[in-house]
C-alpha cells in the first residue's frame, strides 16, 4: 500500500501536464477569427484541428535541428506527425519567442524570435476573415460574406499532394533540388537542379514521350490524385496504388530527398506503406551521388567513389568526388601522343549516364580507347559488347550507377603514375526525408536571439524543473523496479516491426495455434504449411521454414522487408517466429487452396469458368509485377508455379512464398544473381537455371508464361504427349506445336476442352501469344509490367471492373 501512495504521488505531476496538454487539445477549433495566435513554446497544441480530426496545423520541430521549427500541417494520426505542407520550408524559426498569428488586417504571418515576419499568406486586409483547416487538409484564409478563400494553402504546396489537390502548370512539388513539375511540353517530369548541372530522368529520357505512355498535345497541364488511390495527369499518365480501392484510407504523393515520388497510404498503427513509386530503380535518380561518384542499390543505395577519386564532404554526398589527379586540359597538342602516359580502370557493369562527347558504332575495343586517348576532355569511355561494339566517350562523369541492368563496361582514363588510394567502402545514403539542413544564413537563429526579452529566468525555471523531473523519475524507477518483470515470452510475442502490424510471434504461441502442428495444409521444397488460429477467431497459414542459412540478424532484416511488402495480389505476411533452429512464417489464411487442386488436382471435376481463369492470370500477373516493379525491395520470386498462387473466396488469385528464395542462400555478385543451389520446380524452371547464368526477374517471368499456358489448356505442360501417348513432348516441341496454332489462328484445339467452348478466344490467344514471348530467349522475354499491360488490353470491363487499369 505504501508504494502505491508513493508511486502515486511521483506520477501526480505528470497526469496533471497529461491532463492540461489534452484540455489544451480539445479546445482547439477548425476555425479561428482574427486576433488568434500561437506561441512556438506551445508546439505541442495544434493551432487548428480539422472537423475530422484528420488534420492538424501548428508548429513541428525541424527534423534533426535543434530548438527550430516549421508551422506545418499534418497527418494527425501519423506516429512521425507527416508534414503535407510547410509554410517555411527551409527557413525554420526559433524555437522560442517565435509567433503564428492570424491578425486583423486578414494576414496569416509566422514571425521569428527577433519579430521579423518570415512568411505571410498575403491575404487581402479585411477585419472579418476567418482562418480554418479542412478535412481535405486545406489550410484556407476566407471571406464569410462570400464564402471564398482569398488564400489557401492547396494553392502553394510544397513537397505533398493530398486527394482533391491539383497539381497545375503553375505549381510544382519541391524537396532539396528535386522538383516534380509540368514541362514546357505538356509533360509530368522530376528535374534535377543541382548548384552545377540540371538533368530530367523521369519519365526515361531516352526514349520519346510516346513510347513513354505519355502525349504532349494536352495543355491543360493538371494532375490531380483521388481517394481511391488513382493518380491521373493531363499527359495520359495514369497511376494505381497498390491497395487500390481500400475505403477510408488516408493517402499522400509526396517528392522525396532522394528524388523519387511515392504514394503512401496511412495504416491503423499510424505507420505509412508505399503503394506507389515513380522511379523503379532508385540510382537511375540523378545527382544522388553527385559528380565522379557511383550509386548502387544492394538493397540499400550506397554511394562510393569512382577509382582515382576522393569525397568532397563526407558529410554529404551530393557534392561527389573529386579527382587526386589533372587531365589535360588543352589541345594544344595531340593527345594520342601520350598513350603511355594513362592506363583505363575497368569497372564493370557501371555506366555514367549522358555527357557523351561522341558515339561510335560497330568499332573495336582498342579503337574506341584510341578515341579516348586522342582527346584530352575524354575522362572515360564506355563499351558495350551486346554485338553492336558501341563506343561512348565520357566527357563528365556524371549519373554514375552500378547494376546487373547496364550492358557495358566503363573503363576510367586515369595517369599511369596515379598512385590512386584505395577505394573506400561505399556508404549508405541517408536519404531521410524528414531531415533538415539548416542554411549558413540561419545559424544564429536557433541561439539566444540578439533582440528581444532577456529569457535567462527562463533557463533557470527550465533547470529546477528539469531537476525535479529527474527526481521524479529517478524515485519511480526505484519503486517500479522492484516489482515483477513483464515476461519475456510476452514482450517477443508482442515486438512491433517497422512500426506496423508485422509481429514476432513465440514458437510456443504457434505450437498452441496450429494444435501442437496437427493440421498440415500443404509442403514443399521451404517447408511445411500448417492451418492454426489466434485468439480463437483468427484463421492463419503457418509455414516451418527448412534449409534457412541466415544467421538472427539476418533473418530478422529479411523479415522487415517481408513486413514492408503488401498487395492485393500477393498474400499477406502477418509475423514470424525465430527461436533458434525454428523458423516460421505466420501468413493469412486463403480459404480456396492453391489452383493447381482447381486446375488438375483434387477438384479436377470442378473446373474453373473462363472469367475465372483469364481473372487468374491478370491477377497474378499484376502481383509479380508489383514485386518486379513496383516493391521497392526487388523480390524476385524463383519459383512462380499454380501450387503457389492461392485463390481467395471469390477466386482473386494471391502469389504466396515470395521471397524465401532469399533465405536460402541468395547473394549479390558483381554479373547478377546467384543461388547457392538450383530454385524453382522442374517443369517451370527458366533454361538460365541449367545453363548457371546469372538470374534476374526474367526467370520469373519465363515460369509465369508456363502457368498461364497450363491456366488455358487445364493440364500440366510436363504431361503433354505424342498424338499416341507414346512418350512425353519436349519443350522445344510444345512450343513449334503453339507456335503453328498462333498461325492458323485456331486456338480452340488447345483450350480446355471442360469449358465446352465457353471462352473469349480474343482472350485465349493474346495468352497463348504471351506465353510463348516468356518461353523466348532471356533479352527477348517481356517484363511482367508488360505482360499485365497487354492482358488488361483485352480485359472485359463488364466483367472484370476490379482489374482495370
Amino acid at each position: 500500500m505504501a508504494r502505491f501512495v508513493i508511486s502515486l504521488i511521483v506520477l501526480l505531476p505528470l497526469i496533471s501536464l497529461l491532463a492540461l496538454r489534452s484540455c489544451a487539445a480539445a479546445s482547439v477549433g477548425h476555425t479561428l477569427g482574427a486576433g488568434s495566435s500561437l506561441s512556438v513554446e506551445d508546439h505541442e497544441r495544434p493551432f487548428l484541428v480539422s472537423p475530422d480530426a484528420t488534420f492538424s496545423c501548428g508548429f513541428l520541430p525541424a527534423g534533426e535541428v535543434d530548438n527550430a521549427f516549421y508551422f506545418s500541417v499534418w497527418f494527425t494520426a501519423a506516429t512521425d506527425r507527416t508534414a503535407v505542407w510547410t509554410a517555411n520550408p527551409g527557413a525554420p524559426v526559433n524555437g522560442r519567442v517565435s509567433r503564428v498569428s492570424f491578425g486583423a488586417d486578414g494576414k496569416l504571418a509566422l514571425a521569428d524570435a527577433n519579430g521579423t515576419t518570415v512568411w505571410d499568406s498575403k491575404a487581402a486586409s479585411n477585419n472579418y476573415f476567418t482562418v480554418s483547416l479542412l478535412d481535405t487538409g486545406n489550410l484556407r484564409v476566407v471571406d464569410p460574406s462570400t464564402g471564398r478563400p482569398v488564400w489557401q494553402s492547396f494553392d502553394w504546396p510544397t513537397d505533398t499532394l493530398l486527394p482533391s489537390q491539383a497539381l497545375t502548370k503553375d505549381r510544382k512539388l519541391v524537396a532539396g533540388y528535386y522538383a516534380l513539375y509540368y514541362d514546357n511540353d505538356n509533360v509530368l517530369r522530376l528535374l534535377y537542379d543541382g548548384p552545377e548541372i540540371a538533368s530530367i530522368y523521369w519519365p526515361n529520357p531516352g526514349i520519346s514521350v510516346f513510347d513513354n505512355g505519355r502525349t504532349n498535345y494536352n495543355s491543360s497541364r493538371i494532375g490531380v490524385l483521388d481517394d481511391t488511390g488513382v493518380f491521373l495527369s493531363s499527359d495520359n499518365l495514369r497511376v494505381e496504388a497498390s491497395d487500390l480501392g481500400a475505403s477510408g484510407v488516408k493517402r499522400r504523393l509526396t517528392i522525396e530527398q532522394d528524388g523519387n515520388v511515392r504514394m503512401y497510404s496511412l495504416d491503423a498503427a499510424g505507420g505509412w506503406t508505399v503503394t506507389w513509386a515513380a522511379v523503379k530503380q532508385p540510382c537511375s535518380v540523378r545527382g544522388l551521388c553527385g559528380k565522379n561518384a557511383v550509386c548502387e542499390y544492394q538493397p540499400f543505395l550506397r554511394c562510393s567513389c569512382a577509382p582515382g577519386y576522393k569525397m568532397v564532404d563526407r558529410r554529404d554526398w551530393r557534392k561527389g568526388c573529386n579527382p587526386t589527379f589533372s587531365l589535360p586540359t588543352t589541345t594544344a597538342t595531340n593527345c594520342s601522343t601520350s598513350e603511355k602516359r594513362f592506363t583505363f580502370v575497368k569497372v564493370a557493369h557501371t555506366d555514367f549516364y549522358g555527357y557523351d562527347l561522341g558515339f561510335n558504332q560497330s568499332v573495336t575495343f582498342q579503337y574506341c580507347k584510341t578515341i579516348c586517348l586522342s582527346m584530352c576532355s575524354c575522362a572515360a569511355f564506355q563499351y558495350r559488347t551486346d554485338g553492336k561494339g558501341g563506343c561512348y566517350p565520357k566527357g563528365i562523369l556524371f549519373n554514375g550507377y552500378t547494376s546487373p541492368t547496364p550492358e557495358g563496361t566503363i573503363y576510367l582514363k586515369l595517369p599511369s603514375d596515379l598512385n590512386a588510394p584505395a577505394t573506400p567502402p561505399p556508404a549508405v545514403l541517408d536519404c531521410d526525408q524528414n531531415a533538415a539542413i539548416v542554411p549558413p544564413a540561419y545559424a544564429d537563429t536557433y541561439g539566444t536571439p540578439s533582440s528581444g526579452p532577456n529569457l535567462s529566468y527562463l533557463f533557470w525555471f527550465a533547470a529546477v524543473l528539469g531537476f525535479l523531473e529527474a527526481l521524479f523519475i529517478a524515485t519511480a524507477w526505484w519503486f517500479l523496479s522492484g516489482q515483477e518483470s513483464m515476461p519475456s515470452s510476452l514482450m517477443a510475442g508482442y515486438r512491433l516491426v517497422m512500426g506496423t502490424q508485422f509481429r514476432r510471434f513465440t514458437y510456443r504461441e504457434l505450437k498452441k495455434a496450429t494444435g501442437n502442428f496437427n493440421e498440415e495444409l500443404g509442403r514443399g521444397g521451404s517447408g511445411v504449411v500448417y492451418r492454426g488460429v489466434l485468439d480463437k477467431t483468427t484463421v492463419v497459414a503457418v509455414k516451418e521454414l527448412t534449409n534457412v542459412v541466415q544467421g538472427e540478424e539476418e533473418f530478422w532484416a529479411e523479415m522487415a522487408v517481408f513486413g514492408r511488402i503488401n498487395h492485393i495480389n500477393l498474400v499477406r505476411i502477418w509475423g514470424f517466429c525465430s527461436e533458434g533452429k525454428h523458423k516460421l512464417l505466420v501468413y493469412e489464411y486463403v480459404e480456396n487452396r492453391s489452383l493447381d487442386r482447381h486446375l488438375f488436382g483434387e477438384d479436377i471435376g470442378k473446373a474453373l469458368a473462363w472469367r475465372e481463369r483469364f481473372k487468374i492470370a491478370l491477377g497474378a500477373a499484376k502481383g509479380l509485377a508489383y514485386l518486379h516493379h513496383e516493391c521497392l525491395e526487388w523480390v524476385i520470386h524463383c519459383d512462380v508455379k499454380p501450387e503457389n498462387i492461392l485463390l481467395t473466396r471469390d477466386l482473386d488469385p494471391k502469389i504466396a512464398d515470395f521471397g524465401l528464395s532469399k533465405l536460402s542462400g541468395r547473394k549479390a555478385v558483381a554479373d547478377g544473381m546467384q543461388l547457392s543451389q538450383m530454385r524453382g520446380t522442374a517443369g517451370y524452371m527458366a533454361p538460365e537455371w541449367v545453363l548457371g547464368l546469372p538470374i534476374d526477374a526474367k526467370v520469373d517471368v519465363y515460369s509465369y508464361g508456363i502457368v498461364l499456358l497450363e491456366i488455358l489448356m487445364g493440364s500440366r505442360i510436363t504431361e503433354q504427349t505424342t498424338v499416341d501417348r507414346a512418350e512425353r513432348l519436349q519443350m522445344s516441341q510444345i512450343v513449334q506445336a503453339l507456335k503453328q496454332v498462333v498461325a492458323s489462328g485456331d486456338v480452340v484445339s488447345l483450350v480446355d476442352s471442360r469449358l465446352n467452348g465457353l471462352f473469349n478466344p480474343q482472350q485465349a490467344m493474346e495468352m497463348l501469344k504471351i506465353s510463348l514471348s516468356c518461353m523466348e530467349e532471356r533479352s527477348s522475354r517481356p517484363t511482367m509490367d508488360d505482360i499485365f499491360k497487354a492482358l488488361i488490353a483485352c480485359d472485359d470491363e463488364d466483367e472484370h471492373p476490379a482489374y482495370l487499369s
